[in-house]
């Protein structure tokens, strides 16, 4: 952050968007952040959310890049709640794909809350180590809390899931409203392909309450089944697999599973056309793959088993881009947030 000029800035560069807010305007919509509480996360109240949208509306967003409005508003909520009107240039850039299924507003709302955080008197955190370092409990814990009311800004009404998985790294249970922790030492490689078909996941989720509505019984049965793939599959990743063949024997069953889960998911109605081709092309070379999120388009995962050749992978994701898809290759259970300072940064 740069205190360049007396105005607060956004810069969102993947998207070739700036906006720009005269710090003056900010304490005029804004006005009860001269004492800003880094270390007490509020939720936005309506009348705050209607106050930045007035702010949003004097910014002219192009109307193809509308859906960007929520996620600016967060940035002005988390940035005023832990900044004040301290001036600054923010620069966000993403590797992740927006909107398909994959976390990105949560991403979004982790780093960002990180940042403004790790700036802020609540870390204990030196400015001059410039390499990337892990947060304390106690600071992850905050980051986490202020990511949340982001992600409330921008879904509404969000399960914490998402912001918990940034946050904290490695994998997460998620049972009856209480998410838990998980420790794996096995590496899980994934392949994730982008469908590009957007989803109406409010539509999605309709469809499988009716559903369930229609078939009561058939539908029990089937969230069963799906929450005992769960619990089998988070037994799996917490048993230690001390040699190559435990490895693959390991894997083998998660693909078994994930087999399975898309089945049932299928049985819920949550599938697609782009899924299922996906499903097609990658079991022509032995592996399994499942959707993620919503369903109904979005991005479907293929396990990428420890031994896999490099020339199959690349066989698969060359038929898949083929199809239209875009193709990434991620690292299941690895760190959460971490940050890095370098000679630019000024706070």
């Amino acid at each position: 952050m740069l205190d360049s000029e007396n105005v607060l800035k956004l810069e969102l560069k993947d998207m070739e968007l700036e906006f720009s807010w005269p710090i003056e305007r900010l304490k005029q919509v804004l006005p009860d952040f001269d004492s800003p509480s880094p270390s007490a996360p509020k939720s936005c109240s309506t009348d705050s959310l209607k106050s930045i949208a007035s702010l949003l509306e004097e910014q002219n967003i192009p109307e193809a890049k509308i859906t960007l409005a929520s996620g600016v508003s967060a940035f002005l909520w988390l940035y005023t709640c832990i900044h004040g009107y301290k001036p600054a240039i923010v620069t966000l850039t993403s590797e992740l794909p927006l909107g398909a299924g994959l976390g990105s507003s949560a991403a979004f709302c982790v780093s960002l809350s990180g940042a403004l955080l790790a700036l802020s008197k609540c870390c204990e955190l030196d400015y001059n180590q410039q390499s990337w370092v892990a947060l304390k409990d106690s600071e992850l814990d905050l980051v986490n809390k202020w990511a949340f009311e982001g992600e409330k800004i921008i879904h509404g009404k969000p399960s914490g899931i998402d912001n918990t998985v940034s946050t904290y790294g490695n994998m997460i249970q998620f049972r009856s409203g209480e998410l838990t922790r998980m420790k794996t030492s096995m590496p899980l490689k994934m392949l994730i392909t982008n469908t590009k078909v957007g989803r109406n996941t409010k539509a999605l989720v309709a469809g499988v309450s009716e559903r369930t509505l229609h078939h009561p019984n058939a539908m029990a049965s089937v969230f069963d089944a799906v929450d005992s793939i769960s619990k089998e599959l988070s037994t799996i990743i917490q048993t230690p697999a001390p040699n190559e063949i435990a490895v693959t024997e390991k894997e083998e069953k998660l693909e078994e599973l994930m087999e399975m889960n898309q089945g049932l998911l299928q049985c819920m109605g949550v599938s697609h056309v782009s899924i299922e081709t996906v499903l097609r092309t990658t079991l022509k070379y032995k592996l399994r793959s499942k959707l993620t999120g919503a369903g109904g388009g979005g991005c479907v995962l293929t396990l990428l088993p420890t031994l896999l050749s490099n020339i199959v992978v690349d066989k698969v994701v060359a038929e898949l881009e083929s199809c239209g898809f875009e193709c990434f290759i991620a690292g299941i259970g690895g760190n959460g947030l971490e940050v890095c300072f370098n000679d630019s940064t000024q706070t």
